[in-house]
């Protein structure tokens, strides 16, 4: 018998990319002797491979349309690779173009109509993408989509030496969406009362991200700073021995939460739904406003349950 061959569509960003792990684990579960091959982009190649779901991965450039060549190299990776069915985790409008590329059509699960293993929830952008993938996949004869275990993303922290307790706080998000973040200095006021109860704060963060966190370093002396230095797998081992974790709706924050940090995710509701992609995990607290100007510290203070640490 022939292996079956398995196409993962599933492209960014990184909380997106997240949410959908527990996808892609019950996929492998499901199909434990496929080759199964993942569709991606670049920053994720890492990730995919040590996840250990997949078996090949190709970069999606997200050619444009006279990008004659890279759409070339998409059609013939599609057929070429002789794949029995593609799972569609993206579900845009790039991966109905796509599915066109195919001379022959596999068993397709996603929501392109007249597919053998077509998702009908006509309400499917009205739910939280976790849920979405559970029902998509059901439909597919997977059951039991679950939290993944990401116990494979560690790393060495050592270096960082952050004396525990301690509390991760993520203030950044993507630039183009400034609204998606908490003002920089009820971040640094959050972390003076948290250092007052005791804790170590650590603020994290990408090089890009360096004007808001150097706002929140200098309204709160004493914290760590530990941005531009830790990779997605030194912030999932930091979660593990966190106390708890404070973020805007980014990717680390769907990280830590992912890794069963107690996580407080700050939600703008004029720039993204938590109903729809809020951050799941063993004990997610989610606080949204029109506009985060109007969250106050004591607001965020309370509504955080930091677990005891050893």
């Amino acid at each position: 018998m022939s292996q079956e061959r398995i196409l993962v569509i599933k492209l960014s960003a990184l909380g997106d990319f997240i949410l959908a792990m527990g996808a892609m684990e019950a996929i492998r579960r499901h199909h434990s002797h496929a080759h199964i091959t993942l569709l991606t982009t670049r920053p994720f190649l890492d990730i995919a491979q040590r996840s250990g779901y997949f078996n090949d991965i190709i970069i999606d450039t997200r050619p444009k349309f006279y990008e004659l060549q890279h759409w070339y190299f998409l059609f013939k990776s599609f057929n070429q690779g002789n794949f029995t069915r593609v799972y569609d985790l993206q579900l845009n409008e790039r991966t109905q173009i796509y599915y066109r590329l195919f001379l022959k059509t596999p068993e397709w699960s996603g929501v392109i109509p007249g597919s053998p293993l077509f998702y009908p929830n006509p309400e499917w952008r009205n739910m939280h993408a976790f849920r979405r993938h559970q029902e998509m996949l059901k439909l597919a004869g997977i059951d039991g989509v679950r939290l993944p275990d990401i116990a494979w993303m560690a790393a060495d922290i050592s270096l960082f030496k952050v004396r525990p307790p301690y509390i991760l706080l993520i203030p950044g998000s993507a630039a183009a969406h400034p609204e998606k973040r908490w003002p920089a200095l009820r971040y640094g006021a959050l972390g003076l009362k948290l250092m007052r109860d005791g804790y170590t704060v650590a603020v994290i963060g990408t090089k890009a991200e360096a004007d808001v966190i150097e706002r929140v370093v200098k309204s709160c002396p004493g914290i760590t700073d530990l941005s531009g230095q830790t990779s997605l797998y030194d912030i999932a081992t930091l979660a593990r021995g966190a106390a708890g974790a404070v973020g805007n709706d980014t990717g680390p924050t769907h990280l830590v939460s992912l890794a069963g940090c107690p996580t407080v995710a700050l939600f703008c509701t004029a720039a993204s739904n938590p109903d729809y992609s809020a951050p799941v995990g063993k004990s997610v607290q989610v606080i949204q406003a029109d506009d985060l100007n109007d969250v106050s510290v004591d607001d965020v203070y309370k509504n955080f349950k930091p677990r005891a640490t050893a």
